[in-house]
């Protein structure tokens, strides 16, 4: 019997209101007395090969949203808590037609059923995940216009880049006794979360607050709608990118854009909150413990061995550093890498996925704990989101950190500084979309088979520098990179016959070097010299006049002359990094 039968509607759990209909084998919502009635029975089944998610109707027609069992009621009825009342004139299913009529009992009873895909979205950072979301959730979802700040969406076709931040804004119930409680909050957990183009593989790099960074100008939108500009600061901590001198997450995405050269496309930003009731909503998150803990700063008291932990527990846990390791940032971050991949493993599970009271619980608390900016601000565009990224198999989901050092500029090491001879490598893989795991070498075919094409390029003689013509223009590297670009050439590679022309009329993110066929061995040898990789070579269809220089437009991806721009297949050795889909236990 349900809730609504029992008289306690306002007490009803969504999830108790889905029954399978033994007639088609379908999850139908009841809303009314007569579902009473009705067998409410089974475990979750799948159809079509994927789970029969419950999607609450929308409230507008919408006819290609859901498929419905159209029923005249003979009276009306009550829709429990959180589900939108159908307009006059629409059925659940928001207007569409076509839909089959109930067998028997077609006026006593109103059915909403919905067969179709589940939506697999992992949110990691601070500690994010979520599945199924519905529209009348909209309405929870905080947004922030980040002025320009990401690239407002993304292209089927190339990588996308999400920025996670973990606040510890003492926003929420219970949060204001961790200290700190009047602080507009900081960056203190980061990640940047790259999915590959081909969505079979995803990086997600921490980057540490304690990092002595830049943090550029950015614009901020004030509540009045006027702008602000925040100034520039020079070597101050990553984690006050947000908050401070009013930062919003625009400025964190603009520091993390030009402290590692890859674009942004949105960001994600939660509270404490967040982890206490995801964490709560899954039921809780495996994790390992090689010793036992009681830290009295993060209120973590664990015994050793293997522990469920969720609400309070779980948040200390991702808050501890003085649990593990030499008690470091550095060391926080491992732990909370290990909690993310035990959640993104039990949203996989198939616990989770053949729950619906879990399903309904963890759309409840992540939309909830959500801020996003204004090109995800809505249910509709974070479901194309997830549909880019429910294919990834936690195997090829790697967490790594940005290789940092001591900061030789402190006698007490409190700060840390970039390890360029790790990092530059490691972020030139991101930015060539070179995954950290090893793929299935049948899922890489296509993509090696272009490369190969590409790489014939490459194949061939090379011209002597001194017969290299080239002009180079600036389209997107830093200050200065044309004129500077052209000394090297002609100072260190003997590229005398090289001319600077300025700034390109448009900005590009990839380097490109554009030439005639019978200037084939020229683009050779300048690839050579440069480390261009075969993708930034551009030839043309027809010859050039004698005398023709070539056209070098330096990229966004061009960090400097001698910077080699072709990405390495291999994570350069010593940098610490996890799997997804491997359990770790905290030491």
């Amino acid at each position: 019997m349900d809730a609504h039968s029992r008289g306690r509607a306002e007490e009803v759990d969504p999830a108790d209101q889905w029954v399978i209909d033994p007639r088609t084998g379908n999850y139908e919502l009841r809303l009314d007395r007569s579902a009473a009635q009705q067998p409410s029975l089974a475990s979750p089944r799948r159809v079509r090969g994927s789970f029969a998610s419950p999607r609450l109707a929308p409230r507008s027609a919408r006819a290609d949203r859901t498929t419905t069992t159209p029923a005249t009621p003979a009276s009306p009825t009550t829709p429990a808590p959180g589900v939108p009342k159908p307009r006059r004139g629409e059925g659940a299913g928001g207007g569409r037609r076509g839909g089959r009529k109930a067998a028997g009992g077609g006026g006593r009873r109103k059915g909403l059923t919905v067969v179709g895909g589940s939506l697999a979205f992992v949110l990691v950072g601070g500690a994010l995940a979520g599945y199924l979301y519905y529209d009348h959730l909209n309405g929870n979802i905080k947004t922030t216009d980040t002025l320009g700040a990401g690239r407002n969406g993304f292209q089927k076709d190339q990588p996308i880049n999400i920025l996670i931040i973990g606040t510890d804004k003492r926003t929420g119930d219970g949060n204001q006794g961790y200290g700190d409680s009047d602080s507009p909050g900081h960056a203190d957990t980061t990640f940047l979360f790259h999915v590959s183009k081909d969505r079979t593989n995803a990086t997600a790099l921490s980057i540490p607050r304690d990092l002595i960074t830049n943090i550029p100008t950015c614009p901020t939108k004030q509540p009045d709608g006027s702008t602000k500009n925040i100034p520039s600061q020079r070597g101050v901590r990553f984690n006050t990118s947000l908050g401070q001198e009013g930062r919003d997450p625009g400025c964190t995405m603009r520091t993390v854009q030009e402290l590692t050269g890859i674009p942004v496309d949105h960001f994600l930003m939660a509270d404490f909150n967040a982890v206490k009731t995801l964490s709560t909503a899954v039921g809780g998150v495996p994790v390992c413990l090689d010793k036992a803990v009681k830290d009295r700063d993060s209120k973590l008291d664990l015994t050793a061995g293997e522990h469920r932990l969720d609400g309070e527990q779980a948040l200390a846990f991702v808050r501890t550093r003085h649990s593990f390791g030499n008690e470091s940032d550095l060391d926080r971050i491992k732990t909370q890498q290990q909690f993310l991949s035990s959640m993104i493993r039990e949203m996989k599970s198939k616990e989770t996925l053949s729950s619906p009271k879990k399903l309904f619980a963890l759309a409840e608390a992540a939309t909830k704990a959500l801020s996003v900016d204004k090109g995800m601000g809505s249910i509709s565009q974070l479901t194309a989101l997830a549909g880019e990224l429910k294919g990834i198999n936690p195997k090829n989901i790697t967490f790594t950190t940005l290789p940092v050092l001591d900061n030789p500029a402190e006698r007490v090491k409190a700060t840390v500084v970039i390890n360029p001879g790790q990092a530059d490598p490691l972020l030139q893989m991101i930015r060539g979309d070179v995954s950290l795991t090893a793929v299935e070498q049948k899922e890489k075919a296509a993509e090696a088979a272009a490369k190969s094409k590409q790489d014939a390029l490459l194949q061939g003689g090379r011209a002597p520098a001194a017969d290299v013509r080239v002009s180079v223009t600036n389209g997107g590297g830093p200050q200065g990179s044309a004129s500077t670009t052209l000394a090297w050439l002609q100072n260190s590679k003997g590229v005398e016959r090289s001319s600077n022309l300025g700034n390109a009329p448009a900005k590009l993110e990839r380097t490109t070097l554009e030439y005639a066929p019978n200037q084939a061995d020229q683009a050779r040898a300048l690839a050579d010299m440069m480390g261009l990789p075969a993708s930034a070579l551009k030839p043309g269809t027809a010859d050039a006049p004698p005398k023709t220089p070539m056209k070098l437009t330096l990229g966004a991806d061009f960090k400097g002359a001698g910077i080699s721009l072709t990405a390495p297949q291999q994570a350069p050795e010593g940098v610490q990094r996890v799997e997804a889909d491997k359990a770790v236990c905290a030491k």
